[in-house]
């Protein structure tokens, strides 16, 4: 495979290319190429950062016809550094970022390199939303196409079941639309099958009215951990479709409503996120805040600001993993609360517990994306700065997934993992929906251009 691009072919590149062509020798490079888990470190030979669908396409048949590596950059939140490549092309779609907002119909147009936010502040002054990520900077394209988890999900779906269109650019460089009427076949593989089948360029998504949004978090001592979670799982298990959120342990943030004793040290958090007002989820979250919690923000606030609560900054070390439970018994809960002991404190990691349910697990779809019908998900996120924490941290995630694998579904959101072995891969679509999907790819990328992914073999 070539790792070194000639000068005469990246001349001939640029002369019809609209966007920026960036090299190792350039100015800029070292910025183009970071990604947000600072674990990667990897050289690509040229990164070309597209202005335009023609430009996409211009630089695919580059890259294929060269034999070059391709690496697809949105976001660039691939824990597994999936959207960087040593040596060859990579492929950044951050300048196409549009979103477009039709208000009558409810639906929004969004360029494939647009971020979270760029959806999230698109959608907010028609009182409209969709599912997106819990992280801003999280790109829209690689964040859909494998399923699309968040806070709203229990009220509108998973992000993919409110997507009516892609448009997507194959390996062959063709112009390719998909939705339930045109490329059918392709359109089911969107849902949940990743990058595997060619760069999408744009989406169009189902938007909800959201008229008023709530959260409150709530704090404890990380002693309280057990009473605490046990009384969230009955909460949980009986809350309406409005209610979202999740209980996690952290490093306590140098906020005015946390207490002084907890800033910087290990710290239980509840998160309730509620579509409808303060009043209204004071009233739904009563069970909860009768626990004694020991600091506490309570507010109404606009849904975009929610999505950039949590955001974390890039340059830290990160490894996620994730199981997804079916169950959640006082034993399940017990070896939750006592791996939070082992986290690195401080730092940027989080010990997360997240309910799924509502309208997501009720959905009817055969899309390729078992682990929603899942009751609860256990996802240590490990961030942190030192390379000397980084076994230590690895084996707390994995651990903390161990823990609860008697419970497991065995499925599993391949976004919040990285490379875990193929069968795991293949436990995240489920075993029929691979071979499926292999059908896909075998059609749109026969030669597995497209492969640094949650690769998909061709059939």
């Amino acid at each position: 495979m070539a790792t070194t691009i000639k000068q005469n072919d990246l001349d001939n590149f640029r002369r019809d290319f609209s966007g920026q062509l960036i090299l190792p020798s350039d100015t800029g490079y070292d910025e183009a190429r970071t990604i947000f888990n600072s674990m990667i470190d990897r050289r690509p030979g040229a990164i070309v950062q597209c202005a335009d669908t023609i430009d996409v396409v211009r630089a695919v048949n580059f890259g294929r016809d060269l034999g070059l590596e391709i690496a697809v950059r949105g976001g660039g939140h691939s824990v597994a550094g999936k959207s960087l490549c040593e040596g060859g092309l990579v492929i950044d779609l951050r300048r196409m970022n549009a979103v477009t907002v039709d208000p009558e119909s409810r639906t929004a147009t969004v360029a494939g390199g647009a971020t979270m936010s760029h959806l999230d502040r698109g959608t907010e002054p028609h009182g409209l939303v969709t599912t997106g990520g819990r992280v801003s900077t999280t790109g829209v394209g690689g964040y859909t196409l494998s399923g699309g988890s968040g806070w709203l999900e229990r009220k509108f779906g998973l992000t993919c079941d409110n997507l009516i269109s892609v448009d997507l650019v194959t390996a062959e460089g063709k112009l390719v639309h998909a939705s339930d009427s045109e490329n059918p076949e392709l359109f089911w593989a969107l849902h949940g099958g990743g990058g595997n089948f060619g760069v999408a360029t744009s989406f169009t998504f189902r938007l909800h009215p959201l008229a008023s949004f709530s959260m409150a978090l709530l704090v404890w001592r990380p002693e309280a951990g057990r009473d605490v979670l046990h009384a969230y799982r009955d909460f949980m298990e009986a809350a309406p479709d409005e209610v979202g959120g999740g209980v996690l342990y952290l490093t306590g943030p140098p906020e005015p409503f946390i207490p002084e004793q907890l800033v910087g040290a290990l710290t239980l958090a509840i998160l309730i996120t509620y579509v409808g007002t303060e009043s209204e989820l004071r009233d739904v979250a009563g069970p909860l805040l009768t626990l004694g919690h020991e600091g506490e923000m309570i507010t109404d606030i606009p849904y975009a600001e929610l999505q950039c609560m949590l955001d974390d900054p890039p340059g830290l070390r990160n490894y996620w993993s994730a199981e997804y439970i079916d169950t959640l018994p006082d034993e399940a809960i017990d070896r939750f609360a006592t791996r939070a002991n082992d986290m690195i404190v401080p730092s940027g990691s989080q010990h997360i517990l997240l309910p799924q349910g509502g309208a997501m697990g009720r959905i009817a779809s055969d899309h390729p994306i078992p682990w929603r019908h899942a009751s609860w998900v256990v996802h240590p996120l490990g961030l942190w700065k030192d390379p000397a924490d980084d076994e230590r941290g690895k084996r707390w995630a994995r651990n903390s997934c161990l823990d609860v694998r008697p419970w497991s579904s065995g499925a599993v959101y391949h976004n919040f993992i990285g490379d875990e072995g193929a069968e795991r891969l293949i436990a995240g679509f489920g075993r029929e929906n691979y071979a499926r999907l292999a059908r896909v790819k075998k059609q749109y990328d026969p030669n597995n251009l497209f492969r640094l992914n949650q690769n998909i073999k061709p059939e």
